[in-house]
């Protein structure tokens, strides 16, 4: 059970890396279910995930809580800009940007709506 939840882990931490690198798909969902499926699968792929600067912050808060400090709420808004900006640059096709927008501003108000850490 252990190798099918680090599996898990790693296809969402895969999500989230094509997520910053090809903007179609938001990348805080997929890493707040990495954390998820890394916690039940080893200490070790838990550690190094929030080990980052960015998202450990947030994803630990959201793990003790469910709350979201401040700064980890505005990095992960610039970065959902970042992408959608980018998506924008890119000129992807007005349906892709549409379902884009409308998952993004879902990231958003779910960030957003959680309780302050």
């Amino acid at each position: 059970m252990q190798y099918l939840w680090a599996a898990l882990g790693l296809l969402c931490v895969g999500l989230a890396v094509i997520g910053i690198v090809l903007p179609l798909l938001p990348t805080v969902p997929f890493l707040l279910l990495a954390a998820f499926f890394f916690a039940r699968s080893s200490s070790r792929l838990h550690n190094w995930l929030v080990s980052h600067g960015t998202f450990g912050p947030m994803i630990l808060d959201w793990q003790r809580s469910g709350a979201i400090r401040p700064a980890a709420k505005k990095a992960a808004t610039l970065s959902v800009a970042a992408v959608f900006g980018l998506s924008v640059i890119l000129a992807l096709p007005s349906h892709v940007l549409l379902i884009q927008a409308v998952v993004l501003s879902g990231v958003m108000i779910f960030i957003w709506t959680r309780p302050s850490g």
